[in-house]
C-alpha cells in the first residue's frame, strides 16, 4: 500500500500499460482516474473493463473520455479528479500511439497526429496536472511513458521516436520548473513490452529475435513497467527527479 490515500490520473488507461499501471496504483491504495478515447478504442468496452480491473483490486475509480491531442481533456480529468476524490497526488502521462509507417512517403497529417497525440498530450495533461499540484501546495508525481525508441531509431518509428525522445526531454525540463513546489517529474522508458501499440507487428519470428537478445530471456509485459510507474509515484522514490528508468530486460546494453 505505498500510495495509501492518494489520487492519481492515468491517460491511455483503457489498454496495455495504461491498464496495467492504473490497475497498479489501485493495487497500492490509490484512486484512479482512468482516461480513454473511446473513438480511437472503437467504444468505450475497453475503458469499462480498465475500470472493471480496478475495482476488483479494490480500488476506487472513475473513467473519462477524451482525446489528450485537445488542451481540454487534461483539465478535465484534473477536473474528475477534484470532483470525485477531492485532490491530484499523481499524473501518469501514458496515452500514445505508434502506426508504423516508412519514412519517405510519411503522410503529414499522420506526423502531425502522433506529435499531437504522444508530445503535446503528454504536454497538456502534464501542465493541467501540475497547476492542480501547485495549488494544492503539497508537491506531487508525475511520471511520463517515454519509451526505449527515445535512444535508438526505428525505420519504421520516424514519426514515433523523436515524440518519445521529447516526452523524456520535458520531464527533465518540468523537473526543474516543478521542484521549488515539491513535485518530481520522471520518464520510464519501456523496452520491448507486449501490447495492442505492437502486437501485430511482433511477429512469431520477431518475438524469437527479442527473446534471444533480451538478457532476462522473455518479452516484457505491460504490468513490468506498471510496477516501476509505482515506484516513481511513491515515497520510495522521494530524492528522484528528472531521471528516467529503462524497463527493457537489459535489451538495451546488450550490444554484442
Amino acid at each position: 500500500m505505498l500510495l495509501e490515500g492518494k489520487v492519481a490520473i492515468v491517460t491511455g488507461a483503457s489498454r496495455g500499460i495504461g491498464r496495467a499501471t492504473a490497475v497498479e496504483l489501485a493495487r497500492h491504495g490509490a484512486s484512479v482516474v482512468l482516461n480513454q478515447f473511446a473513438v480511437a478504442d472503437g467504444g468505450s468496452a475497453a475503458g469499462e473493463e480498465a475500470y472493471a480491473e480496478v475495482r476488483a483490486v479494490g480500488g476506487e475509480a472513475v473513467l473519462v473520455d477524451g482525446d489528450v491531442a485537445d488542451p481540454a481533456t487534461g483539465e478535465r480529468l484534473v477536473e474528475a479528479a477534484v470532483a470525485h476524490f477531492g485532490r491530484l497526488d499523481i499524473h501518469v502521462s501514458n496515452a500514445g500511439i505508434c502506426p508504423f509507417h516508412a519514412f519517405l512517403d510519411m503522410p503529414v497529417e499522420l506526423l502531425r497526429k502522433v506529435v499531437d497525440v504522444n508530445l503535446e498530450g503528454a504536454y497538456f495533461t502534464t501542465q493541467a496536472a501540475a497547476r492542480q499540484m501547485v495549488k494544492q501546495s503539497e508537491g506531487g508525481a508525475i511520471v511520463a511513458i517515454s519509451s526505449i525508441s527515445a535512444l535508438v531509431g526505428g525505420g519504421m518509428q520516424t514519426h514515433y521516436t523523436p515524440t518519445k525522445a521529447g516526452v523524456h526531454s520535458l520531464m527533465q525540463s518540468v523537473a526543474i520548473a516543478l521542484g521549488p513546489h515539491g513535485i518530481r517529474c520522471n520518464s520510464v522508458m519501456p523496452g520491448a513490452i507486449l501490447t495492442d501499440i505492437n502486437r501485430d507487428d511482433l511477429t512469431p519470428d520477431k518475438l524469437e529475435h527479442f527473446s534471444q537478445r533480451i538478457p532476462l530471456g522473455r518479452i516484457g509485459e505491460p504490468v513490468d513497467v506498471a510496477r516501476c510507474v509505482v515506484f516513481l509515484a511513491s515515497g520510495l522514490a522521494g530524492y528522484v527527479t528528472g531521471a528516467s528508468l529503462l524497463v527493457d530486460g537489459g535489451m538495451f546494453v546488450n550490444l554484442q
